[in-house]
């Protein structure tokens, strides 16, 4: 059965702890934790197993199990090869951390986006992913940790024909599905299915086109084919209710994380939970 997670990201102006309760009041069992306010990456990397064992202590007293873990990473497809290498260093000096936090899988931005002029930029983001895939098989040789980009706005791959291609072109390495990035570019919900074969992870939240987050009753989001393409694709990982604080970002709405979330959820839980239609003869 399809289980439900809820994103620290929405709760950015409380700390973590306060967040963390946050989202088990509001009744979550799972949450997600990204990069920003709520995870100094330069912090962690400088004492990766305490900064886990902080989190790993709060995650239990809560009664929350770690769903996914974002780390941002945007600058692997630069032409600088000084901070691309930082980019690529700072994830290798994190893993210590996401192992010692037992993180599920990692989520990546797959580079960011660059003009016409420099068509080697999918390339460079092609070798770091294939590098940093590499790492985390020899840092988890166990468990295999699972790494996967998400096709986000700003980004390289923006659209699923490029996300198919990274794909293919990293072997290993799987999709977060975020499906208002998507919808806001207007792709089609046939579109955004092909990419789920390839999705460990699911985030959402209402959206519509041009706007990457709007108020539950103006999205445009069709929840009950969300879930059916899923249970098509017999997805197994979670979804995670993931609203954001970056107002004005791709025509992003300000909410109330709450209200928006707990709406998110019922709504989601109430289209899984919907017998299935039965097929006619």
């Amino acid at each position: 059965m399809i289980e439900f997670s809820c994103h620290t990201w929405g709760f950015n102006n409380l700390p973590l702890r306060e967040a963390l309760g946050t989202i088990a009041r509001l009744g979550f069992r799972s949450v997600d934790i990204g990069s920003g306010p709520h995870l100094n990456t330069a912090r962690v990397a400088d004492d990766p197993r305490a900064v886990a064992a902080e989190i790993r202590r709060d995650l239990e007293s809560f009664g929350l199990k770690l769903a996914d873990l974002y780390l941002m990473l945007p600058r692997i497809s630069l032409a600088d090869d000084e901070v691309r290498r930082k980019e690529i260093d700072l994830y290798n000096s994190l893993l210590p951390f996401i192992v010692a936090l037992e993180a599920p899988g990692v989520t990546l931005s797959p580079g960011l986006a660059h003009g016409d002029d420099d068509t080697a930029a999918y390339d460079r983001a092609v070798a770091a992913l294939n590098e940093m895939v590499e790492a985390s098989r020899r840092a988890t040789p166990a468990t295999h940790l699972r790494l996967s980009i998400e096709p986000h706005m700003d980004s390289l791959a923006q659209k699923p024909e490029v996300a198919q291609r990274l794909i293919n072109d990293v072997p290993g390495l799987e999709i977060t599905l975020d499906w208002a990035h998507l919808v806001c570019q207007g792709v089609r919900h046939d579109d955004i299915l092909t990419l789920l074969p390839h999705s460990r992870h699911v985030q959402i939240r209402q959206a519509a086109k041009g706007q990457l987050q709007v108020p539950f009753a103006r999205g445009k989001i069709d929840l009950a084919a969300v879930i059916e393409g899923l249970r098509a694709a017999d997805y197994t990982g979670l979804i995670c209710v993931e609203y954001l604080q970056t107002a004005g970002w791709h025509g992003l709405v300000e909410v109330n994380a709450i209200r928006e979330s707990v709406q998110m959820r019922d709504a989601l839980r109430e289209a899984r939970d919907r017998p299935s239609p039965t097929p006619s003869a």
